[in-house]
């Protein structure tokens, strides 16, 4: 298929989506409680965020939203709080609704980007004001400087797409946001040979990180960043493809 095609298929795409065409639009992030404050917002995007590992994200957030709204629980939500709280009393709160599943890796995980964060710049919104809100200054403080301090969330796959949520639903606008990456998750690499941008070999070969800049490439001058076809592709797949391209 011929690159311009492939355009006007992914422009498509994108169109029927915003049009709520694609059959169920609903993300496991729209499972989400009223926030008392952005901090808190922000602090819930994030640390539940980086226990998203082989898991039914559904029934992750359903489970962040009932921890967040019960006040026994809530404190989690800090990460100053978290900072200070005792191993197991953290343990015993972050799975009383199962926000984590594994009562030693997930606990670990949650305290120490908590404390990353504290520790560095006191709060979550500390840190994009010191980043500048600049896409690239974070992607070098998450997955470069401070990596170790942030488990799971340094990971290429979910730190594009806990960039994109940040924008999508803490209204973060972050500067260089055109160089966020498309994550090839099953659903992309699905999408993606249906569309003829990938192959079948391709698809079990190729890197992750070529997939996504094959992306950028097929994407470039449709003002489109491959962020924005996030949604639309994982919807299209998730409805079994129902939405009919046009020839």
């Amino acid at each position: 298929m011929m690159i311009d095609e492939i355009q006007k298929q992914c422009l498509e795409l994108r169109g029927a989506y915003e049009e709520g065409l694609l059959g169920n639009q609903v993300m496991p992030e729209d499972t989400h409680p009223d926030f008392l404050n952005n901090e808190s917002r922000l602090s819930y995007f994030t640390l539940p965020m980086s226990l998203n590992y082989q898991r039914n994200s559904y029934a992750l957030w359903e489970a962040a939203k009932l921890a967040y709204e019960d006040m026994q629980t809530h404190a989690v939500f800090q990460v100053q709080n978290v900072t200070g709280m005792d191993a197991d009393e953290l343990r015993s709160l972050l799975t009383m609704y199962k926000v984590a599943l594994q009562p030693n890796k997930h606990v670990d995980t949650w305290r120490r980007i908590s404390t990353t964060i504290t520790d560095e710049w006191g709060s979550i919104e500390g840190m994009l004001n010191e980043l500048d809100y600049d896409f690239q200054k974070l992607q070098e403080a998450v997955q470069i400087t401070h990596k170790k301090g942030f488990p799971y969330l340094s990971g290429p796959k979910i730190f594009h797409y806990w960039s994109y949520i940040l924008g999508e639903y803490c209204d973060v606008v972050l500067k260089n946001r055109e160089y966020i990456q498309i994550a090839p998750d099953t659903h992309v690499i699905k999408c993606s040979i249906l569309l003829g941008i990938l192959t079948e070999d391709e698809a079990t070969l190729m890197p992750r990180d070529e997939i996504s800049e094959r992306w950028r490439d097929v994407l470039d001058g449709t003002g489109m960043s491959p962020i924005d076809m996030h949604s639309p592709l994982w919807f299209w797949s998730k409805n079994n493809f129902s939405y009919q391209l046009q020839k």
